[in-house]
């Protein structure tokens, strides 16, 4: 289960949590603009965009959770099992992989209105990648600087829903996700008035009765609603520390810990990273379970001209600073 948001300041802002039992070995990957990406049905694209994200590498090939391209669009899939669903391929139609998704779009778009284009125009068929990698069920949140975009593959065909709010968790299908917050609309961050009985002299007796009510479960819809709330309620500068603090801020209100969800005996859901990239500089800021510290790395200090991936390997080991480190 993963949650992904958008925040803007001065800069925009994407990012997302993994969260899950285990990991696939993921690495900071960027994909410069003349690797050679091959499409299982629609050939090859030797010059394109370039891009920075979290990817698996299999056989070369990026495999991206979610990611972002020197335009500034971004991208992100989100597990939506049970609801997902692939065509097999279709004649006179542009036939993408489930796992070429995100390379297809920010290989070739600079905004979420070509990338529309470009998806009205496609299908999404259910190759695997090879046998040990079948297709995964997901959903997609592709964002701008400007708007935002929900995309679910479905057996009705491929749907695309507005996305005001900029964020995405899992399950339900994302406009029963949209008109659960119609049950929130009474949550605020100031303090409540008595609305109750004007006969009894009720009072807030705490800070941050406001949000009495906001879910606080671990749960795809409960995520979603308390994301939400905390995005569209944030307040920073724009200065970038203060951004890109914000916005970790935002996605570790819906931080997994290791206990909470047991998905079998022994192994328990956790989020294994947060991300949030400079979407304006190409920046990719992360953080994982096991350390706090704010690690980055800067798509525009690398060659992006190269045909070569330039991969880094997540920091997983906390990073502890002993500021009295100088008595000893």
């Amino acid at each position: 289960m993963c949650t992904a948001a958008t925040y803007k300041t001065k800069d925009f802002y994407f990012g997302r949590t993994l969260d899950y039992e285990f990991s696939y070995g993921e690495k900071i990957t960027v994909t410069p603009r003349n690797f050679k990406l091959n499409f299982r049905h629609m050939g090859n694209i030797e010059s394109h965009y370039a891009m920075i994200g979290m990817a698996h590498i299999a056989d070369n090939y990026p495999l991206y959770y979610d990611a972002v391209n020197e335009k500034g669009l971004a991208m992100a899939g989100l597990n939506f099992v049970g609801n997902a669903w692939y065509s097999d391929v279709v004649p006179d139609k542009e036939n993408i992989a489930q796992f070429e998704f995100i390379t297809w779009i920010l290989c070739q778009c600079q905004t979420v209105a070509e990338a529309k284009n470009l998806i009205g125009k496609m299908v999404l068929v259910n190759t695997q990648f090879n046998e040990n990698l079948p297709a995964a069920q997901l959903h997609w949140i592709i964002a701008d600087r400007n708007e935002a975009i929900t995309v679910e593959s479905v057996r009705e065909g491929i749907k695309i829903y507005d996305n005001p709010g900029g964020v995405l968790t899992n399950n339900p299908p994302f406009p029963e996700q949209m008109m659960n917050l119609n049950n929130y609309m009474n949550l605020s961050s100031k303090a409540p008035e008595n609305h109750f009985s004007d006969k009894l002299m009720l009072r807030a007796y705490s800070r941050g009765m406001g949000a009495l009510g906001l879910p606080g479960d671990l749960s795809s819809q409960s995520r979603f609603v308390r994301v939400a709330f905390v995005k569209m309620n944030s307040v920073s500068d724009d200065s970038e520390n203060e951004s890109v603090s914000q916005f970790f801020h935002i996605l570790g209100s819906v931080d997994q810990q290791r206990g909470c969800c047991e998905v079998k005996d022994g192994e328990y859901e956790i989020t294994i990273y947060t991300s949030c990239c400079n979407a304006d500089k190409g920046i990719y800021y992360y953080t994982t379970y096991n350390n706090h510290q704010i690690t980055a790395v800067d798509m525009k200090l690398e060659n992006l001209d190269s045909s070569e991936l330039i991969c880094y390997s997540p920091v997983f080991d906390e990073q502890i600073k002993l500021q009295n480190s100088s008595q000893q």
